[in-house]
């Protein structure tokens, strides 16, 4: 299920270029306490890790970037698409931002002027998709003298690739405690893949934008559109959506 929200302001909003944390942030706060322990502290486990089983877009709306302040500027508000393939999640976030008198972004007090709920289905075994929020693959390797570094890889690589189709099928198990379908998950990408370079908490994080066409199992293909691409999805990363 797919959630897009629009919120409005009477004022501009403006936001740090690097907002995804203020963003995840208003998503906790409009869940109960109970489901919001629930995802952070445990979520659904697979092995050593665990999946919270949601993201979100990038913001969108008319805006510009202020670069003395290094923030963006929106005159009039924006929207935001929140996915998740827990309806529970999705009814009870809906609901309390439509009901509450403001919302908060950091210092940016905003109203909800509407919300669309989008059921979208993938019904073959193609699909073309919009990343709107940028798409993590990376391993990480230990360096002889020590130490770890990053290396993120980026569509058209056969890294990327493999790192999608096994993320899909363990979050498949997490959530569904069973064995994903056979089959292999492929990914093109169109045109070149645009770089995003975001800082979360401490940490610098790079993912890509760009169109991606994928086949593979329909159930995983329907996984990659509910929960998102790549790693880092609740942080606000992988998000897509059906091409039209």
């Amino acid at each position: 299920m797919h959630l897009k929200i629009f919120f409005k302001s009477n004022t501009e909003v403006r936001m740090p270029v690097h907002y995804n944390r203020i963003v995840q942030g208003m998503i906790y706060n409009n869940i109960s306490k109970e489901l919001a322990d629930f995802l952070h502290d445990k979520g659904f486990p697979y092995e050593k890790r665990s999946f919270k089983m949601f993201t979100f877009s990038r913001i969108m709306g008319r805006s510009y970037l202020d670069r003395k302040n290094n923030q963006f500027v929106f005159p009039e508000g924006f929207n935001l698409t929140i996915a998740s393939p827990l309806e529970p999640f999705c009814v009870e976030i809906g609901n309390i931002l439509m009901f509450s008198d403001k919302v908060d972004f950091s210092h940016n007090s905003m109203q909800v002027e509407k919300v669309e709920v989008l059921k979208p289905e993938v019904t073959e075994g193609s699909v073309e998709f919009k990343v709107m929020s940028p798409v993590v693959t990376y391993s990480t390797f230990i360096k002889p003298e020590g130490g770890k570094y990053t290396c993120y890889y980026q569509p058209g690589e056969k890294e990327f690739e493999q790192q999608i189709g096994a993320n899909l099928r363990k979050k498949y198990v997490s959530l569904y405690q069973k064995e994903p379908p056979a089959g292999e998950v492929k990914v093109l990408k169109h045109g070149k893949p645009r770089q995003n370079i975001v800082k979360y908490k401490d940490f610098t994080v790079k993912g890509y934008t760009c169109y991606l066409s994928m086949s593979g199992p329909r159930e995983l293909l329907q996984m990659a559109l509910d929960t998102g691409l790549g790693s880092k999805n609740c942080q606000g990363f992988g998000c897509v959506s059906l091409r039209s």
